[in-house]
């Protein structure tokens, strides 16, 4: 399934969901000046693809991603996306790195893209990944749990787990695929505010193919179900904030 996307609401925690895009960019050296080209791919809203500017400066910077909504946010704020699916795309030959924050997790089978995408790159281009490690966090098996009671569940059909490898798969196929890989796991304890902070982060993404498949009186209900589960499994501190771990992959290659 290639969910839907509102921008507005998967920026909802903006400052949260960047840290990984940062931290990720950090880690990739200095570009071959023979390989120019970066890539934003799967840029979503393109809040981020200025950032690529920013770290290499005279870079050609080219963004892009499978989702119209997205592609008209990213091209409202300046940046020039373009439609298209990381399955299908191929790097150009001046590409020097290749940065994907937070999509391959929608992608199964996604360790034939990367082998796709390194096998397309010259030698001393990057690769650059970070996606999501918290398939089996209580946010994703709340929803799972819900989705297969009686009530929802022939109406829904979830992935029972998520399509990402742990820190060791990634450096093994990385590696045996011509990469000097670094790999490594991080998980973030954000601090959220407001009411219901887990279930408004989780509807700017997990629950994305849940609101895709539901009408929205159907969708009004199991959110309605999914909240109070959340707020037991996730309540606020004595500060009032509700700390929301959120453990995260990441790999940097060059070929």
């Amino acid at each position: 399934m290639n969910p839907t996307w509102e921008p507005a609401l998967y920026r909802a925690f903006d400052d949260h969901r960047s840290r990984p895009f940062v931290d990720l960019v950090a880690r990739i050296g200095p570009l071959d000046p023979a390989l120019p080209r970066v890539v934003d791919a799967g840029c979503g809203p393109g809040h981020l693809t200025g950032l690529l500017a920013a770290r290499f400066p005279g870079a050609a910077v080219e963004a892009f991603d499978s989702s119209p909504e997205m592609v008209r946010a990213a091209r409202a704020a300046g940046v020039d996306a373009v439609p298209a699916d990381v399955r299908e795309w191929t790097p150009a030959p001046d590409t020097g790195a290749i940065v994907s924050n937070a999509v391959l997790q929608w992608v199964p089978g996604h360790d034939d893209v990367l082998r796709r995408w390194l096998a397309a790159l010259r030698p001393g281009a990057w690769l650059a990944v970070q996606v999501p490690g918290n398939f089996g966090a209580l946010s994703h098996v709340l929803i799972r749990e819900l989705a297969a009671q009686p009530q929802w569940r022939d109406r829904l059909a979830l992935r029972a787990a998520g399509t990402v490898l742990d820190p060791a798969g990634y450096t093994e196929l990385l590696s045996a695929a011509g990469a000097d890989a670094d790999v490594w796991e991080t998980t973030y304890l954000h601090a959220l505010d407001g009411d219901d902070p887990v279930l408004r982060w989780i509807e700017g993404s997990a629950l994305r193919p849940v609101r895709d498949t539901l009408d929205d009186a159907g969708y009004a209900r199991f959110v309605g179900e999914l909240a109070p589960r959340l707020r037991a499994a996730y309540p606020p501190g004595p500060d009032g904030r509700t700390r929301f771990p959120f453990r995260r992959v990441f790999a940097v290659a060059r070929r």
